[in-house]
């Protein structure tokens, strides 16, 4: 696919003509423990890391019921694929918050993919011009092939935190090249291996004012609807529908199984057991349900801050109750065909297999907390939820 002919498509459009080759890289791509270097150029050229990009740098600014749509149709190919366009993608709206000339300096350039270490395990000392920072962060989806990495740390006055209004230490990412920092091995695990979601460090870096954020105090400079969401709940929605189209591809895989496996001292195919038949009903109700409530969610919010351009708790709460919901029942669809598959699918070289272990490894993620349940259960029973994940 040339560069003219995909920009000639849609995004979703795009993302399904790209689907079947990265299906067929799925394997590869788990052993690489990353995504291969020219399937990274084919995403940049398709234009999938600035999806939501604000148009005033280029970028889709794409609308998220589309923006889920087109994550889900990637997961649906690989797990490890959409869940990295996810990460890259979302976290590029910070072009809207960060000033204009330094938007335009990371993510005015087409070809930018910006990897984040999201948890504050550093320090920031403020220093003239900006800030010295030094410290280590993990889970850093995208790391490999991102050319510009985000820290977020802590902000120091001489050795003291500076506080926020309300008492809590302020913090702020912290923008710089990748080659800046250390990239760490250290993403040894079994599901969304290709993510590559490495540790990665600083030691005494200097970053300018200009090159840090945080969405949630910096003002957008941008006007569209999407840079009124936190970025939080973007994360979620993307995430969920990565959990979404890996328990799809494993639904689907299921139905090709049950066709030809015939179970030992059995003469007819796994389709014929009544047990196996509740089963796969089961998963598709689970699977649709879940998928039926995301989006529904999606696309009511989207309507209301296109109209109001705010966005209140009570859909902030629907959104977090929405996107959690959709990865914990994605893993039950998984588990409900991954048992009916019985031995068959242990093997790595089997698809299931594969969504087994990245739909496990979604579920442990901060978005799949089974706590969000509880924080949505205290707004609808009229108490104060945590405002954290919101």
């Amino acid at each position: 696919m040339t560069r003219v002919q995909t920009l000639r498509r849609s995004p979703l459009e795009t993302a399904h003509a790209l689907a079947p080759r990265i299906h067929a890289r799925a394997a590869e791509i788990e052993a690489q423990r990353e995504l291969p270097p020219d399937l990274v150029a084919e995403l940049i050229d398709a234009g999938f890391f600035r999806l939501l990009v604000p148009r005033s740098l280029g970028g889709a600014e794409l609308d998220l019921p589309t923006y889920v749509e087109v994550i889900e149709v990637l997961a649906h190919a690989d797990g490890s694929t959409a869940w990295c366009v996810n990460q890259g993608a979302v976290f590029a709206t910070n072009a809207a918050y960060v000033r204009e000339e330094v938007a335009r300096r990371i993510w005015g350039d087409p070809r930018t993919v910006v990897a984040n270490g999201p948890a504050p395990s550093a320090t920031a000392t403020v220093v003239p011009g900006g800030y010295r920072v030094s410290g280590r962060w993990t889970f850093s989806s995208g790391c490999c092939h991102a050319n510009w990495l985000a820290g977020f740390a802590v902000i120091l006055d001489g050795d003291t935190p500076r506080r926020r209004p309300d008492g809590t230490p302020e913090a702020r990412y912290m923008l710089f090249p990748k080659e800046a920092a250390e990239i760490i091995d250290t993403w040894q695990v079994r599901g969304l291996r290709g993510t590559g979601s490495h540790h990665f460090a600083v030691r005494d870096l200097f970053v300018p004012s200009a090159c840090t954020v945080w969405s949630y105090s910096d003002p957008p400079r941008e006007p569209g609807p999407l840079y009124v969401y936190p970025m939080v709940l973007l994360f979620a929605s993307g995430f969920a529908a990565v959990a979404l189209g890996v328990a799809r591809c494993a639904l689907d895989a299921f139905v090709a199984l049950a066709n030809e496996k015939k179970p030992r001292g059995d003469e007819q195919p796994l389709r014929e057991q009544p047990l196996v038949q509740a089963q796969m009903g089961q998963a598709e109700a689970t699977w649709r349900a879940a998928r039926a409530f995301l989006y529904e969610t999606v696309r009511d919010v989207w309507e209301a801050v296109c109209r109001t351009r705010t966005i209140t708790l009570e859909q902030r709460v629907r959104l977090r109750l929405a996107t959690t919901h959709a990865i914990r029942q994605a893993a039950q669809a998984v588990d409900l065909v991954y048992h009916a598959s019985g031995a068959t699918a242990i093997y790595i070289s089997h698809p299931i297999q594969r969504c087994f272990q990245d739909i496990h490894v979604i579920t442990q993620h901060v978005q799949a907390r089974l706590a969000h349940y509880e924080a949505v259960g205290r707004f609808f029973l009229g108490l104060e939820p945590p405002q954290q994940w919101l």
